[in-house]
Parts: structure tokens; sequence; C-alpha cells
């Protein structure tokens, strides 16, 4: 540490493209830290406590196929099964088809299924009451000014009426509240309608279910549940696929791009491209100071000595860009889930990202500046003041 302020004085020498050069390096890592944000966003989908308890059955061939009804008996008969539920998937859209919700024609004791939404006493008796009725999350009823008893026009993409038309009425007769924001934003931002009004109003249903939902008795004997839901309906026309909550959140959302893959893609390119653009500051700057580096071997600064000093500048510049990035990046993703009402849930960056991250600030500062250290310890005094370096 005695050579710090000649590594900071090297490292700022030109500030306008040192300064350059931190822009570039804290927006790489204010990207990682917000895609990684994302991917732990999804992760966490289906992973909470009550989601442990959770088995969702689909039809093994797509999930677009429907189930029969009749499914729903049998279920329950299996051992160690505690509630069984059941939904369809709407489609629906407000106002236009580019404002999509998360709809979802459901069962009449769906809510007893998800103690992570919480409905009073009083709307869900609405609820079960009110045919055309709809309970919707608290935050996307302040992302469109909804309030109970509200008339609320609805698109199907998927479900024409009886008459063709993909316009549904319905009226806001409860709201969902949900306690834990970080586990829960997907719930924060559902529209349940009940299911018999789907079916009665649908020709294309017919008595048929998208997915059941299953709470088991004991999560350690879940996958002997699941495996004894798929056996009722092997060898039929109807076969089914029985996943824990998480893993069928997961496959869910792979059907819609694989986040993993998407980030890890994105976050090399532009790393790849902070390894050029950082490298490339790094052999400028030693390429300029070829002189002040023969002055100071001449001084008797070993060449092990010069070669720490460039790597642990190239550190430090990392370093700073990648800390100052990930700080950003923590403060940033909270807001945008505060400000989007829970449609998009950023965590801030946690302690894996953070240990990522610099991980990654110090590979990178110690590979960007290997081939300039390099450089200057293998310096020659003299050809170097003689300007032949």
């Amino acid at each position: 540490m005695k050579y710090l302020h000649l590594i900071w004085a090297a490292l700022f020498r030109r500030k306008l493209r040192t300064f350059l050069t931190l822009v570039s390096i804290v927006t790489a890592f204010l990207l990682f830290g917000l895609l990684d944000a994302v991917r732990v966003g999804f992760d966490q989908a289906g992973k909470s406590a009550n989601g442990a308890q959770r088995l969702q059955t689909g039809s093994k061939l797509s999930f677009i196929q429907l189930l029969p009804m009749s499914l729903a008996a049998r279920i329950t008969q299996v051992d160690g099964v505690k509630d069984v539920a059941f939904a369809n998937w709407f489609g629906g859209a407000y106002q236009k088809p580019e404002n999509a919700v998360f709809s979802f024609a459901v069962s009449p004791n769906y809510l007893d299924i998800y103690p992570e939404m919480q409905v009073s006493a009083a709307h869900r008796e609405a609820f079960a009451e009110t045919k055309n009725g709809a309970i919707v999350g608290e935050g996307l009823a302040r992302k469109y000014g909804w309030k109970v008893g509200d008339q609320v026009p609805m698109q199907s993409t998927i479900f024409p009426d009886k008459n063709g038309s993909q316009n549904w009425p319905f009226t806001i007769v409860g709201l969902i509240h949900v306690a834990d924001k970080k586990s829960g934003a997907w719930y924060d931002q559902m529209f349940l309608l009940n299911w018999k009004y789907f079916d009665d109003t649908t020709p294309w249903n017919q008595g048929q279910v998208g997915w059941y939902v299953t709470r088991v008795k004991d999560v350690n004997q879940a996958d002997r549940v699941l495996k004894a839901i798929d056996e009722i309906s092997a060898n039929s026309d109807h076969e089914t696929r029985t996943q824990t909550e998480a893993a069928a959140m997961s496959g869910w959302m792979k059907q819609v791009a694989d986040i993993n893959l998407i980030v890890t893609s994105i976050m090399g390119a532009v790393f790849f491209t902070l390894l050029l653009l950082a490298g490339n500051t790094m052999m400028q700057a030693v390429r300029e100071r070829t002189g002040e580096i023969a002055v100071l071997k001449t001084l008797g600064f070993s060449g092990e000595s010069v070669l720490g000093m460039v790597l642990a500048e190239s550190v430090l510049l990392l370093l700073l860009g990648g800390v100052v990035g990930l700080a950003l990046a923590s403060v940033i993703g909270p807001i945008v889930s505060a400000g989007s009402g829970g449609a998009f849930n950023l965590p801030a960056a946690g302690l894996t990202s953070w240990l990522i991250g610099v991980g990654l600030a110090l590979l990178f500062g110690l590979g960007v500046g290997a081939l300039p250290a390099m450089r200057a310890m293998r310096i020659n005094i003299t050809d170097a003041l003689a300007g032949r370096a």
C-alpha cells in the first residue's frame, strides 16, 4: 500500500480518459447488477414456504392442452393430498392488447390454496356471489386506477364469448393484499375471475381445466404424491405432468424466455467489449509513461515492483467502476420495482451478486493489466530514455 499514491496519480494522469473509461465500467456493472436482479426475481417465484406445499398438474403433452374436470375428485383421493383447486388461463388485456394482465379463471376454493393472497371475508363473499365479479391485486388496481365497484371491460386474447366477441365485462368486487412483496409480487398483479362464469360464457372450454393446484399435507411426501397423481392418467389421452410449484413456475418462464441464457449472453457481450476498452486504456497509459517508468527503474524500482504497480492500477480502475455500478444497481432496482407497482421484481443486489461482481472486477483488472504490466517490467532503461522503447 506504500505505493498507493503513485498508483492513484498514474491512474488519473489523463483525467478525461480515465473518467470516460470509468463511465463504461460503471455502466457494464450496473447492467450486470440489474440483469442479475431480474434473474433472482424470476428464481424467487414459487419458492416461498407456502409454495413448497403446492404441486401443479398440467398436461404432459402441452401446457395449452386442457384436462377433464373429473380429475379433481380423483386427485383429492390420493393419500397425502389436503386440497385441490383448478384454474384456466384467460389471456386478458386491458384497453389494448399490449396491456397484458395476469388473468385466470379460478375455482371457488382457489384462494384457500394461496394464503399469500389475503382477501377480506366481505370481498370473498362478493366474489362468490357475483357471477362476473373479479378480484385484483392491489398493485394492479393502483396501476390502472381501479377500485371496488368499478365496471372493467377486459379483452381476452384467447377466448371469445358465445357471440364471438373477445370483450368481457367484469365488476371489481375485491382486492388482493400481498404482505410479502418480495416473493409475492406475482400475486399483486393478478386478475382473478370465476371459473363458472368463464366456462359458461366461452364455447371453447366446455367444462375442462387448464391445470390443477394441489396442496399436500406433508412437504416431505411431495415426490410420492406427485407421482401418484400422474399415475391416475397414465396411458390415457390426457396424461399429466405434476411438478412442484417452483419447477412449474420455472417451466412457465422458459416458455416465454430462458432468462439465464439471456442474462449470460448479454453480459458476455458487454464484458467482452469492456475488456477491449479497458485493455486499450491500460496499454495506452503505459505507452505514454515509458520515460517515467524508466526513471522509476533508475531510482531503484525493480521490474517486479513496476509490474505490481501497473497491475494494481488496472485492478483499481476496474474495482472503482465495478463497486459504483453495483451500488447504483442496488439503488435503482428497488426504485424500479416500486415505480412499476410491483409488476417488476428487481431486488437490490445481494451478497452473491456483490461477490460475483467484485470477483469479476478483480479478474478483469488482472486480465487487462497483464500485458501492459509485462511490457512495463521489460522496459530497458537506456532504450526508454533514448526514446527507442
